[in-house]
């Protein structure tokens, strides 16, 4: 868990690239100066030719130009991270700073720097004295470094161009998003009823408050186990908790109550509950399917807002929420029921089901939305796309949305030249869902019948060997 926190923070953190950067261009410089290439090889006439103070005022040169250079990157930056959180989300600040061209980019104009810099400590001084030897593959090296810096400044002015664009930043969370779902999810069963602590079961507090970013439970099932106890986590992933709330319950059932825990139970369920669950300042996509979708979402309401105005972004925006929809409509959601070594369910985890999911990627965009018909196109569009996906639990979801956004039309789109259109268009929209499902129980009867034939030529088959 803290291993992964690490790797988590470092994903992110700006200045951990460029500083490996530093490190390397320092080492680098070091091992060429001590390289020293006689003038009768062939590779001579690559390095640089001047004198010492000819190659003392290029380092100079250099790193006075990449100071300018990261100054003016580091201005773009701060850019475009204002504009993502002003005109798409302040979520999506987190994914600019992730972004790893940018940090190539910066780790490049800091590496050349450094290199440079330090450079001059060893071109044209010996022992304090003015020298005329100097390392000329070290300078050499410093040319290099300022070319590849030039081709970097130019890739990092088309890259930030495109980067900003809101196809691309949605494309981006719906990519992000995607991966999460193949990755990280964990499929729940509707079927499982979340257990309520019994009397006396002890409450496992929240050590800071932040957000539930990620569970590994593994270790707190084994602890779990081995003192025969059963726990139910209480925040589910992306998740608010407050300090001292309950994280987790667990119980010994004894009859209707629970035994009170001993001391030394306490303190190492507390510890392998630690680390189980990290909690931090920020939401993240680790294992927080929700997270990319109130991105998205983020993105089409403030694009639906009187502000901005721009419907054609929460179109856009609610066709990458179909995508990550559909995705999720091939599983099963809700609560988790972990079990140990042994198959005994030792922990309860809580999930958020379908429902909630579809109506935190298409609820806002119908209530902010519904008034305008090309909305209303988009989100049944989104879910006609959803009629291939899923089981009947999740048509019926669907089918209940496709209502209430019928229901919203029906009273909010003043003329019926707009209004007639967009609830036929629904209609047949529910009755695709009827077809599916009645091709979805037809398949199952002729399975059925196919069975009950072979099964029936087979028991005839048997009579007549029986016979014979």
């Amino acid at each position: 868990m803290r291993r992964e926190a690490v790797r988590e923070y470092l994903a992110s953190a700006l200045w951990a690239m460029p500083t490996c950067a530093v490190i390397i261009a320092i080492i680098a410089g070091a091992s060429l100066s001590a390289v020293q290439l006689d003038p009768t090889s062939p590779f001579a006439v690559l390095l640089f030719q001047g004198t010492s103070d000819d190659a003392r005022n290029l380092l100079i040169g250099i790193a006075s130009t990449m100071v300018t250079v990261i100054a003016v990157v580091l201005g773009l930056s701060v850019v475009a991270l204002q504009l993502a959180s002003t005109q798409f989300s302040p979520r999506l600040l987190r994914n600019f700073l992730r972004d790893i061209p940018n940090q190539v980019t910066l780790s490049a104009f800091v590496a050349t720097f450094a290199y440079s810099t330090a450079g001059l400590y060893t071109v044209g001084i010996a022992a304090g004295q003015r020298t005329q030897d100097y390392p000329r593959l070290a300078v050499s090296g410093a040319l290099l470094l300022l070319f590849v810096s030039m081709v970097m400044l130019v890739f990092f002015a088309h890259h930030l161009s495109h980067s900003i664009q809101v196809d691309q930043v949605m494309k981006g969370v719906e990519k992000a998003t995607l991966k999460v779902i193949e990755r990280s999810f964990v499929p729940g069963d509707p079927g499982i009823r979340m257990p309520n602590p019994p009397p006396g079961a002890t409450a496992l507090l929240v050590p800071q408050s932040g957000y539930v970013q990620a569970f590994h439970v593994d270790a707190f099932v084994r602890v779990l186990a081995s003192r025969g106890l059963t726990g139910r986590m209480v925040p589910m992933i992306g998740r608010h908790v407050v300090a001292g709330s309950p994280l987790a319950w667990v119980w010994e059932t004894t009859g209707d109550s629970a035994r009170p825990l001993a001391p030394d139970g306490g303190t190492e369920l507390r510890r392998a509950l630690a680390e189980s669950v990290r909690i931090g300042y920020e939401r993240t996509l680790e294992q927080d399917v929700a997270f990319g979708i109130r991105q998205l979402a983020d993105v089409a309401s403030k694009a639906l807002s009187p502000a901005i105005n721009d419907p054609y972004t929460a179109n856009q925006a609610v066709d990458h929420l179909a995508s990550i929809l559909a995705a999720l409509s091939l599983r099963q959601h809700g609560p988790q029921a972990v079990a140990d070594a042994q198959g005994t369910v030792r922990l309860y985890v809580p999930a958020r089901d379908f429902a909630y999911l579809v109506d935190l990627a298409l609820g806002q965009v119908r209530r902010y939305g519904a008034n305008e018909p090309r909305v209303v196109r988009a989100l049944l569009r989104a879910c006609r796309e959803l009629v291939w996906f899923g089981d009947a639990a999740h048509h019926a979801v669907v089918r209940h949305y496709v209502g209430t956004l019928m229901s919203d039309v029906a009273r909010l789109v003043a003329q019926p030249a707009d209004r007639e259109p967009l609830l036929a268009e629904g209609a047949a929209l529910l009755e695709a869902f009827d077809d599916a499902e009645g091709a979805s129980d037809a398949e199952g009867a002729s399975d059925a019948e196919g069975a009950s034939d072979a099964e029936g030529a087979s028991d005839a088959a048997g009579a007549s060997d029986a016979a014979n």
